[in-house]
């Protein structure tokens, strides 16, 4: 397992914990370990069978650990090229309105540094509303560059400065319809088949459970659709999207997927994870990986 992110570490336990009940051993990669380990692993003196990765999207000195253990056989939770595909929100976008997933109005906008022209007609700006997101396409996680209540062009502008290599999404603000005290706005997770949904507030980024009786109540059995089918679209095996379900009953992709999802416990952190849902997250990530290796090995 590899991270670069110290909030793993509650995660990863328990990961390990649910490996040694199955029979599996498991060793951690940080960032402080990653020189040590990718030395032995050239040497000869470390291997691994599945490796998780969960560092390589967000700190590029893990991309070597990734290859060198393809380039020795291990499977790898997941491959680099396909998370850095999926991660950008321009072809996302593109790809999520093709298959027939509805996104908010979105306008592309080329790299800042890029000889590309970029022009904005007031049509355009107008559909947009008068309060609006800014957000890098290829950056994920932590809301990095995304400016939430743009309304004028100079924000624009200087927001695509931050990033300057990078796409820029300018998309119209989704209100969720709201009902019984609940916004009706989602996170919803793929983990290797497995598909939870929970409630997320938008506003204060808190989860809750999200109950049978409630997905009857409020018919919500569309999000579990949709996240089967961006899972479809992205080849991915583990992540999270955000859904939104508008007054009108639409259901909104917003946010649309994020592979190394935030694995926080709710039980210490007020805005993490319900600790039932991480649960069965890794009890369905260690079943994945179990059998992808005891396939190996009837091969």
């Amino acid at each position: 397992m590899a991270s670069d992110w110290e909030y793993d570490a509650d995660f990863f336990k328990l990961l390990e914990e649910e490996a040694a009940k199955e029979g599996l051993t498991t060793f951690t990669v940080w960032s402080r370990n990653l020189e040590e380990v990718y030395s032995r692993m050239e040497k000869g003196e470390l291997s691994f069978q599945y490796l998780l990765d969960r560092a390589s999207d967000t700190s590029s000195q893990f991309v070597k650990l990734q290859i060198l253990s393809v380039k020795r056989g291990t499977l790898v939770l997941e491959p680099i090229d396909l998370v850095q595909w999926a991660m950008d929100k321009a072809t996302m976008h593109l790809e999520f309105i093709s298959h027939g997933l509805n996104t908010p109005f979105t306008l592309i906008l080329p790299p800042y540094d890029s000889p590309e022209k970029c022009y904005l007609s007031l049509e355009d700006l107008s559909r947009l509303g008068r309060s609006f997101i800014i957000k890098p396409a290829s950056i994920s996680g932590g809301g990095i560059g995304v400016v939430n209540g743009a309304e004028r062009l100079y924000e624009i502008l200087a927001a695509r400065q931050e990033f300057k290599s990078a796409k820029y999404l300018l998309q119209e603000k989704i209100k969720p319809h709201v009902c019984d005290g609940r916004h009706f706005w989602f996170r919803g997770f793929y983990i290797c088949g497995l598909i939870q949904c929970v409630w997320w507030n938008e506003t204060t980024h808190v989860y809750a459970l999200l109950s049978e009786e409630e997905i009857v109540k409020y018919d919500l059995a569309g999000l579990f659709a949709i996240v089967k089918k961006i899972a479809g679209i992205t080849r991915l095996k583990f992540f999270s999207t955000e859904i939104a379900k508008t007054e009108k009953g639409r259901y909104v992709v917003i946010d649309y997927v994020n592979p190394s999802c935030d694995m926080r416990f709710k039980s210490k952190f007020a805005d993490g994870i319900p600790d039932e849902i991480i649960g069965k997250i890794v009890s369905n990530v260690v079943a994945y990986v179990k059998s992808q290796l005891t396939g190996r090995l009837h091969r």
